[in-house]
């Protein structure tokens, strides 16, 4: 399973580089203007920043939700750097753009994905990476982790090759519970990363080494 990191922060991607597991870097709007990035020639340059950092794929999203402007939104994203994936939310439009995407030679990761249904779509489109967004279905009280099993299982059945990036991770047990279920990818924030680092057998050991 790859690692991915769910951040706009330059400093955070770093560290995650840092520690050679980092596979590639997934972001949105909102994270952007939490690192206060705004406007449009601004965020194109944050995402040229953040490829030069990671070298590997880095999925911009677009912000439109019509057919027309989601593909010209995502041309101009995916001129920005060869490793630019263009993220596209899950709807009507999006499967359509996702499809001309794909035939233009252009990578996609299908976003704001909550069910199979939605899963089979974005494969048959063509999507890269199909983002079914766990944490939320879990504050809904359905279980996250148990639709990233059911895109595997079907995935596998059909021969698709849409990789499963699992996204809205919380904690570090999503992470190991992903990798469980058969994601291909976990999109983290940085702390549920360095999480997997922690245990308090770990802590007692050093002490007793070296005490």
């Amino acid at each position: 399973m790859k690692f991915f990191i769910d951040t706009a922060n330059l400093s955070q991607i770093k560290e995650a580089n840092e520690l050679g597991i980092l596979d590639g870097v997934t972001t949105n709007p909102t994270l952007m203007a939490k690192e206060g990035i705004k406007g449009k020639e601004a965020i194109l340059k944050h995402y040229k920043d953040i490829c030069d950092i990671v070298q590997n794929p880095v999925s911009a999203e677009v912000f439109s939700t019509n057919l027309n402007d989601i593909i010209e939104e995502g041309k101009a994203l995916a001129a920005i750097d060869k490793h630019i994936v263009v993220k596209v939310p899950m709807i009507k439009d999006g499967i359509k753009a996702i499809k001309w995407f794909t035939e233009n030679g252009i990578k996609t990761n299908c976003t704001l994905v909550f069910s199979a249904g939605q899963a089979i779509l974005a494969a048959k489109a063509g999507a890269t990476y199909v983002s079914p967004f766990l944490g939320r279905i879990d504050d809904g009280n359905w279980d996250g982790v148990e639709l990233i099993s059911q895109i595997a299982h079907i995935y596998h059945i059909q021969n698709f090759k849409t990789n499963i990036l699992a996204a809205s991770i919380r904690n570090s047990l999503h992470i190991v519970r992903c990798a469980e279920a058969g994601a291909d990818v976990c999109t983290c924030p940085l702390p549920s990363i360095l999480g997997l680092l922690k245990h308090p057998l770990t802590d007692i050991g050093l002490t007793q080494f070296f005490s």
